[in-house]
Formats: C-alpha cells, sequence, structure tokens
C-alpha cells in the first residue's frame, strides 16, 4: 500500500517526492534485492545495538553481571553501542531514500526518531555521569538514579523497536 503523500504538510509532501525521484533512490526502488538486503542489516544492526543496551543497563541496575564492575561491562559492551549505531544510521537512510514518503509522512517513524534522540541522550548521561559515580563509589549496582535512568533507557528502546516495527503497519500521513 503506498501512503498518500497528499496527507503530508506540502514541505514534506515536497522533499519526499524530489527524493524518491533522485537517481539512487530510484535504483533502490528497481533493484530488488537492495532493500531486503539492507533491511536485514539493520536488523541485525538493532539487534547488537539492543543487547548491548540490555547489558550494560541490566548491569547498571544489579541485575545481571554483578561479578563484573560497571567500568569493565561498559567498557565492553558500551564500544558496540557506539560502533554500531553508525551502521543504523547509514541503513536506515537507505531505508528512508527507497521510500520517502512511508517513512517521514510515518506518525511510527517520528515517533522512533524521538524515541531514539531521547534513548541516545539517555546513553551518553549512563555513560558519562552515572557510570562513573558508581565506579567511584565502588557500588554492585548503581544508585537509585541509576537504576531509575537504565529503567527509562531500557522502555527507549523497547519503543523503538516497536515503533520501528510499526513503520510497516502505520501508513505515511
Amino acid at each position: 500500500m503506498q501512503p498518500e503523500i497528499s496527507l503530508m504538510p506540502d514541505w514534506l509532501a515536497n522533499i519526499c517526492t524530489w527524493l524518491a525521484l533522485t537517481p539512487f533512490s530510484l535504483t533502490l526502488q528497481n533493484v530488488g534485492w537492495i532493500v531486503p538486503a539492507v533491511q536485514t542489516v539493520h536488523i541485525l544492526a538493532i539487534g547488537v545495538v539492543i543487547s548491548a543496551v540490555f547489558m550494560v543497563n541490566l548491569r547498571l541496575m544489579g541485575i545481571l553481571g554483578v561479578d563484573q564492575t560497571l567500568a569493565r561491562v561498559s567498557a565492553r559492551f558500551l564500544v558496540v553501542i557506539w560502533w554500531t549505531l553508525p551502521v543504523l544510521l547509514a541503513t536506515g537512510a537507505v531505508l528512508i531514500i527507497a521510500e520517502p514518503a512511508r517513512s517521514l509522512g510515518s506518525a511510527a517513524f517520528q515517533l522512533k526518531m524521538v524515541l531514539l534522540s531521547l534513548a541516545i541522550i539517555v546513553t551518553l548521561y549512563c555513560q558519562h555521569v552515572l557510570m562513573r559515580e558508581s565506579v567511584l563509589a565502588g557500588r554492585r549496582s548503581g544508585p537509585n538514579t541509576a537504576r531509575m535512568v537504565a529503567a527509562v533507557s531500557l522502555l527507549l528502546w523497547i519503543g523503538i523497536i516497536f515503533a520501528g516495527r510499526w513503520i510497516a503497519y502505520a501508513p505515511g500521513k
């Protein structure tokens, strides 16, 4: 089902139309294997990021990996998050370029981008503030604030997964 560009604001519809008519977008639209291959890489990268996010946050909450320091867990898994996010950005950009109206006009996509922005901010906060405080204090889990922030982070990333999946079913508006 093709989203109706006419339901979008004019400026967004114009951007989607222009983007859909670029040579790169036309190639993506006409070569049948590219989008599924990019989606596969995107989904695998999501799995990698989510696994790392869960490990860091569950350790910060004192639920898993309590036999390891927060510094060790964060050093091991935060690098995975930060190296995988550019892969997600690149593959996501390709998917947007392939079907701009479906993505950019979708409320689910817009929600996903808001949640992703918040999740990145929370992850940076965990990395630079809470974990350092917890490591310095020598705690087996983070302070109550850290636990709460970790729980919020988990909820944000779960929301990103749901919103991303919802894009396929929520037409662009």
